[in-house]
C-alpha cells in the first residue's frame, strides 16, 4: 500500500526537515499525489484534511485555480530574471501593493522566512553603521520566540531544540518576558499580564538601549512556543517604548501575517496600518497562497534612505538568486486579488466561530482553549510523553493532518473549510485524542 517503492526511495535519496529520521522505521512517510482544497490525498487515493496548511503556508487551498492560472499565464511571458540592473512587472506591482497595505515601503526578497529574517536583522544593525550609531549591534526578542533557523535567525529564536546544539555558532541575544497568556498568575487579566511584561521589557531597554539595535517580536501568537496567544496592548506598548529609546521594532509575521490572526496583517489589531507599530515587516509563508518560495521585507523610508550613497560599501549589499522570482511574485498578486474579490476576513470570522465551539463542546481534560482568528489551540492534559507523535500517526489514520506542539494540539487550515470539512476536523480531532492521551 502507498506505493512503498517511492517510500524507500525516499528514505534513501532526502534528507526530510525538522525530522529525526530514524522515527520514520515507527512511523512511515505518506506519499501525496495530490490535493484539492482543504485535502491532500495519498497514492492509494487516501484523503487527509489539511488542519495545519501544510506548514502554515496554504491559504486557499490546494489546486486552487485563480492563483494556479496566474502562474501559468506568467510562465509564457517571463520565469526569471535577476533582479540586480534588472526589474520586472509582477516584483513592481507586488511591492506597490504591499506598501499600500502595510504602510512600509521598498521591499526586499527573499526566498523563505528565515532569508526574511536575517535581511531585517542585517538591515538594522547596518542602518545605525551607516548613522554613525555603530554601537548599536545587539537585538532582543521574546522568551520561546521562533524566527528561523538560519544561524542570524537562531540567535534571536528561543526554542531550545532548535538552538542548543548550534549555541557555539550564534550570537547571543537577550529574551524578554512572553506576554504569553497562559503565564499570567491565578486571577490576572491577559490585558494586565502583557502589561506587567511590557514594563519587563521597558526596564530592559532603557538600560541597555544605547546598544540595541532592534526588538524582533512575532506579533500575537508564537508559534513554535505553541501557538502563545498574548493580548494587542503588549504590541501598542513595545512600539511606545521601541520609540522612546531608538530601538527598531521588527514584526515578524512570517506566520501570522495573510489574515491568520483575523485582520490582513496581526499587527493591525494594535491600531492602524502594521506602520503604527513596526519600522519592519517581515513577511513569507501564506504570501503566495502555498504555491511557491517567496519572503519580503519592508521598512520605513528614513531606513531605504540610511542605504542610499555615493558610497557602495553603504549599500545593503544582501543578495539571493531568486530574489524577487517574477512566477511567485504573480503567485502572491493573485492571493492578494483574492482578499480583494471575496469577503475573505469575514467568512474566516463564521468559520472560526464554528471551529471554536467545537472545541468548547470537547469532553475530554484540556486547559488553556484559545483563539486569535483562524488559529485555534488548546492543551491536552496527558501522561504520555509521546503524545504529539501518537497524535500525529493517530490522525493520519483518522484523515486528518494534526502536527501537535508538546500536548497542544492546534488547527491552522485553510480558509476554503466547508461545513462538512469542519465536521470531520471536529469529530476527528475529538477521536484522537482520546486515543493517543
Amino acid at each position: 500500500m502507498n506505493n512503498p517503492d517511492l517510500l524507500q526511495r525516499s528514505l534513501q535519496a532526502v534528507w526530510h526537515p525538522c525530522t529525526q529520521m530514524k522515527h520514520h522505521e515507527r512511523y512511515p512517510l505518506v506519499p501525496i499525489a495530490r490535493g484539492e482544497g482543504a485535502w491532500l490525498f495519498d497514492s492509494d487515493g487516501k484523503g487527509y484534511l489539511d488542519a495545519v496548511s501544510s506548514w502554515w503556508v496554504n491559504l486557499f487551498g490546494h489546486n486552487q485555480p485563480v492563483i494556479k492560472e496566474a502562474i501559468k499565464s506568467q510562465l509564457d511571458q517571463l520565469e526569471h530574471v535577476m533582479l540586480a540592473g534588472f526589474t520586472h512587472e509582477p516584483v513592481v506591482k507586488l511591492s506597490e501593493r504591499l506598501s499600500t497595505l502595510t504602510g512600509l515601503g521598498h521591499a526586499f526578497y527573499g526566498s523563505d522566512g528565515a532569508s526574511a529574517t536575517e535581511i531585517a536583522l542585517k538591515m538594522s544593525f547596518h542602518y545605525w553603521r551607516n548613522v554613525d550609531q555603530p554601537q548599536k549591534t545587539q537585538f532582543i526578542s521574546l522568551q520561546n520566540s521562533y524566527h528561523g533557523e538560519t544561524l542570524g535567525a537562531l540567535s534571536v529564536t528561543d526554542v531550545a531544540i532548535f538552538k542548543d546544539t548550534y549555541a557555539p555558532l550564534i550570537l547571543q541575544s537577550a529574551q524578554m518576558p512572553s506576554p504569553d497568556s497562559r503565564l499570567a498568575e491565578p486571577g490576572e487579566t491577559e490585558e494586565a499580564y502583557a502589561l506587567r511584561c511590557a514594563e519587563a521589557l521597558e526596564a530592559y531597554v532603557a538600560e541597555h538601549h544605547a546598544v540595541l539595535a532592534a526588538f524582533i517580536i512575532e506579533p500575537l501568537v508564537q508559534g513554535a512556543a505553541g501557538m502563545a496567544m498574548y493580548h494587542p496592548v503588549y504590541l501598542h506598548r513595545a512600539r511606545e517604548i521601541c520609540s522612546r529609546y531608538q530601538v527598531h521594532l521588527i514584526a515578524d509575521e512570517i506566520a501570522v501575517g495573510f489574515g491568520r490572526t483575523g485582520p490582513l496583517f496581526a499587527c493591525e489589531q494594535a491600531g492602524g496600518k502594521v506602520s503604527d507599530i513596526a519600522d519592519f515587516i517581515c513577511l513569507s509563508k501564506g504570501i503566495t497562497g502555498g504555491y511557491l518560495p517567496l519572503s519580503v521585507v519592508l521598512t520605513r523610508d528614513e531606513v531605504y534612505k540610511a542605504f542610499y550613497h555615493d558610497q557602495t560599501v553603504k549599500g545593503f549589499l544582501h543578495s539571493h538568486s531568486y530574489t524577487g522570482n517574477p512566477l511567485a511574485c504573480s503567485a502572491a498578486l493573485a492571493t492578494l486579488q483574492l482578499f480583494e474579490s471575496s469577503d475573505v476576513l469575514a467568512n474566516n470570522r463564521l468559520t472560526a466561530q464554528t471551529l471554536m465551539a467545537a472545541v468548547e463542546s470537547y469532553d475530554f481534560d484540556m486547559s488553556h482553549v484559545r483563539q486569535r482568528g483562524m488559529i485555534t489551540a488548546f492543551e491536552v492534559t496527558t501522561g504520555n510523553p509521546h503524545f504529539a507523535r501518537d497524535c500525529y500517526a493517530a490522525a493520519l489514520q483518522h484523515g486528518l493532518l494534526l502536527r501537535p506542539i508538546g500536548n497542544t494540539v492546534y488547527w491552522m487550515p485553510p480558509y476554503c473549510l466547508n461545513e462538512a470539512d469542519m465536521l470531520h476536523l471536529a469529530q476527528a480531532t475529538r477521536a484522537v485524542v482520546l486515543e493517543s492521551r
